[in-house]
């Protein structure tokens, strides 16, 4: 159409998506499809959020947030990271912030160095602004490789993304790889956005943060998920102090885009930041382990260390033959090429009650 601009060619509607709506047509199927928490806000969080409504917390705040929330994200990265006086930013939830520095950062023709499998918006993102996407094959482990990353340097890296708790792998990056992945960045000055959105989705041992071992990361961390705060659309970013001025100028973009992240809701996330969700962290291991050992004897697949998702070998040519099957079958799963250069695995959400995903596994496992 001779009305749209040439950019528009070059993203693609989500798969994910696809999937979600057509969820909406659907008689009660087994949804494994989108990273949505199955519990909701906890009734203390949306009190907050509501009495902020009453009181007349709904006109703009301050462009970077509210200080108050801004104070305490700031406190929090210091005792958590080690930075001193860390720039931060409220955004509209990760989406927004993933945005917001890569408008801030990436120019026409930069490479993005991508660990595959990946969070669909990356790619998007990179190519809407005229970057390059540079993949690096993470296959069968789904681990960081900073051997491997290192061979893709070049003259025009601008950036390497890490994401861990990893969507849509459930990967959870060792310190030991963290620390040679900072040598790697660290001897060309290459700048991490570290996307930790699932930090607190963490089933088998300490969560190790790219920021504390990587002074020029940009680190970015939300609500969505940890407290089911997803149609919020609350995130946060921090960068060390000699960071300062990406920050600013995504505060500038913000002014132009979201111009703010939801008043009142912002008013829970300085409640939430107190809350205690490990029960909810609890219950989610044990849907990993219902899932994984429902389907660790038909399909080939890695043990999800973190985050809400496994990603699992389809058992027919493509993961797109596979994903029709179970479509076809009431199930809903999203297939690799969404997340992926290949088509071999498919996602699946285990963001539903444990008898659903007894009953999906059963009907997946009947599909080999």
């Amino acid at each position: 159409m001779k009305y749209l601009a040439d950019r528009t060619a070059l993203i693609d509607a989500s798969g994910i998506r696809k999937v979600f709506n057509l969820a909406a047509s659907m008689k009660d199927p087994i949804n494994f499809s989108i990273g949505q928490p199955d519990y909701d806000v906890p009734d203390a969080l949306k009190q907050v959020a509501i009495e902020a409504i009453k009181q007349g917390k709904n006109r703009y705040t301050a462009t970077a947030g509210d200080p108050e929330l801004l104070a305490k994200i700031a406190k929090q990265t210091t005792a958590e990271i080690g930075w001193q006086n860390p720039a931060t930013l409220v955004a509209s939830g990760v989406s927004g912030a993933l945005l917001l520095a890569f408008m801030a950062t990436v120019n026409p023709g930069d490479e993005v160095i991508i660990p595959d499998p990946y969070f669909v918006m990356y790619k998007h993102l990179v190519n809407l602004l005229g970057g390059k996407c540079v993949f690096v094959d993470t296959y069968p482990d789904f681990g960081i490789h900073p051997e491997k990353i290192a061979e893709k340097i070049t003259g025009k890296t601008k950036l390497i993304i890490v994401n861990s708790p990893c969507n849509p792998t459930g990967a959870v990056y060792s310190k030991k790889d963290l620390l040679a992945l900072a040598e790697v960045a660290r001897k060309r000055e290459i700048l991490v956005l570290s996307d930790e959105i699932y930090d607190k989705f963490c089933y088998d041992g300490h969560y190790q943060s790219m920021a504390a071992l990587y002074e020029n990361t940009i680190l970015m961390k939300g609500f969505s998920k940890s407290y089911a705060m997803t149609g919020w659309r609350l995130a946060y970013v921090a960068a060390p102090a000699h960071l300062k001025p990406i920050i600013e100028e995504m505060i500038k973009i913000q002014q132009y885009t979201f111009v703010c992240a939801p008043a009142p809701f912002q008013q829970a996330a300085i409640a939430a930041m107190d809350f205690d969700i490990s029960n909810y962290i609890a219950d989610y291991k044990t849907k990993r382990d219902i899932l994984y050992d429902s389907l660790k004897d038909k399909f080939q697949m890695t043990k999800s260390a973190g985050a809400l998702y496994a990603f699992i070998k389809a058992p027919t040519k493509t993961s797109t033959e596979f994903v029709e099957k179970a479509i076809k079958n009431n199930v809903l799963i999203i297939p690799g090429n969404v997340f992926s250069e290949k088509d071999t695995h498919f996602r699946l959400c285990f963001t539903t009650t444990n008898e659903k995903l007894k009953q999906g596994a059963e009907i997946l496992s009947n599909l080999t």
